[in-house]
């Protein structure tokens, strides 16, 4: 099975702690890297994850809050020091470029690459990145700005080849590709061999969603319904209830009930306020409601 990971580097909200690092993540799907959110400390916790600098060309931003973005300019300065030369894309709502060009022309002169700003709509879902193995839409959430979520799409590979088969009826190497695209073969004698005898399913396409920061927002359920993965942020515990709709947040127990609507196969909570020396009450009102929950944490690596 090829490689589909979510990487935590931090899970925290927007105040600091000596617990937390702020938001961000790497998801690696077949050894392709990209970054969701990049919060203050997310190149040292990229270092830590030991995971190839080299491999991280695209970087999608959630909003413009600095907990989700304060970490861009020293990242973008460390590619630079270590002679980077292919291109980094960064996928943000628009008013990024703006707030990051007079940075980028005063502190990192004679880049050796480019950054190339690709805005998304926050209004709509829409298709903002697409290659061979992978397809990556927006998710339209409710903050205090406009904010996106993102859903990781795994494009469906090729059936397995049986090998036993394929030297049973002595078919010729030429014919594999086809085959493993769904097509029958015809022997010599006119006979046609179904598609199914002489391959294996690949497995089905597995899908990631991220969703933070938001209030609590049914209007996600279709778009990230039967997903693999759901992180989902949790700030509050329901005693704070008021707090979190004061600041357009979620509680842990509302992200269960997300994930419980949306048929999720697992839930993954974080973005945790300062206030909680320890998440054992976000994750038990979380799990209450949608019981396969997890709690983020630093340098976790969830495998799909």
């Amino acid at each position: 099975m090829e490689k589909f990971e979510i990487h935590i580097l931090g899970c925290g909200s927007a105040l600091p702690t000596t617990k937390h690092f702020a938001s961000s993540q790497v998801v690696n799907i077949r050894e392709k890297l990209f970054m969701i959110d990049c919060g203050e400390g997310a190149q040292l916790q990229l270092r830590k994850s030991k995971l190839k600098f080299s491999r991280l060309n695209h970087i999608f931003i959630s909003h413009l809050h600095g907990d989700h973005c304060f970490g861009l300019m020293g990242l973008i300065s460390t590619f630079s020091m270590l002679g980077r030369t292919a291109d980094l894309h960064i996928h943000a709502p628009k008013e990024l470029e703006k707030l990051l060009l007079p940075q980028l022309h005063f502190f990192c002169k004679g880049m050796g690459y480019k950054v190339i700003f690709h805005t998304i709509d926050t209004q709509q879902q829409t298709c903002i990145y697409e290659d061979r193995s992978v397809i990556v839409y927006s998710i339209p959430l409710q903050h205090r700005i406009p904010c996106i979520g993102f859903l990781f799409t795994e494009k469906p590979t090729p059936n397995h080849i049986r090998r036993d088969m394929i030297d049973f009826y002595q078919i010729p190497i030429c014919e594999l590709n086809r085959i493993k695209n769904g097509a029958d073969y015809q022997l010599p004698d006119g006979t046609y061999i179904p598609n199914d005898r002489l391959t294996i399913p690949s497995d089905p396409p597995r899908k990631y969603a991220y969703c933070s920061d938001t209030v609590y927002n049914r209007k996600i359920i279709e778009q990230i319904r039967d997903v693999d993965l759901l992180f989902h942020e949790a700030t509050f515990a329901e005693s704070e209830l008021a707090r979190a709709k004061e600041t357009l947040h979620t509680t842990a127990s509302q992200a269960g009930r997300i994930a419980r609507e949306a048929q999720v196969k697992q839930l993954l909570i974080g973005h945790f306020s300062a206030r909680y020396d320890e998440e054992s009450t976000l994750l038990k009102e979380a799990k209450s409601v949608f019981p396969n929950t997890i709690l983020a944490k630093e340098n976790l690596c969830v495998r799909l």
